[in-house]
């Protein structure tokens, strides 16, 4: 069975399912609104790339040592990609917003200078996806979610 068992695959799963799910009983604290959909959506609190990619690292610790090569590629791997979050997808999600209001704007004007055919709203246009990229606080809870989750799942199978 222990050939089977890959111990870090295990925690970064194990982290992105947490972290995913924790995102419901948040937001609802936060707003007192019940959204399922942020069981499958990117953004939002915490971060479940930074979760997965900690748990990931910490789980090649536990098995290789923080002194192995396989622990230092996991290590630059979860900077690069917790960076990323903060980063890249972070501005692309602000670009999102400004291009759907955009778009809003430039839907509202042709529904008033034409009347827009009188379709739905659906069917006339697709917005972008805002919800790209997590704040600062966001990835390192992130991080600290992937860290614990794979300490609690190290205790929990030694």
């Amino acid at each position: 069975m222990e050939h089977i068992f890959n111990f870090p695959l295990m925690a970064s799963l194990l982290a992105i399912f947490f972290a995913q799910f924790v995102k419901v009983p948040i937001q609802y604290l936060a707003t007192r609104k019940i959204d399922w959909s942020l069981l499958t959506s990117t953004g939002g609190m915490p971060s479940s790339h930074s979760a997965a990619v900690t748990a990931l690292s910490t789980g090649v610790a536990f098995e290789a040592g923080i002194h192995s090569a396989l622990f230092s590629i996991s290590a630059v791997f979860a900077i690069i990609t917790m960076f990323d979050a903060t980063g890249v997808l972070r501005q692309a999600g602000e670009q999102a917003i400004v291009l759907n209001q955009l778009v809003g704007d430039f839907h509202k004007f042709l529904d008033e200078a034409k009347g827009w055919q009188n379709k739905p709203e659906q069917v006339k246009r697709k917005e972008l996806k805002e919800l790209l990229g997590h704040k600062p606080i966001e990835v390192f809870f992130g991080g600290i979610t992937g860290i614990l989750v794979a300490f609690f799942l190290h205790y929990l199978v030694a």
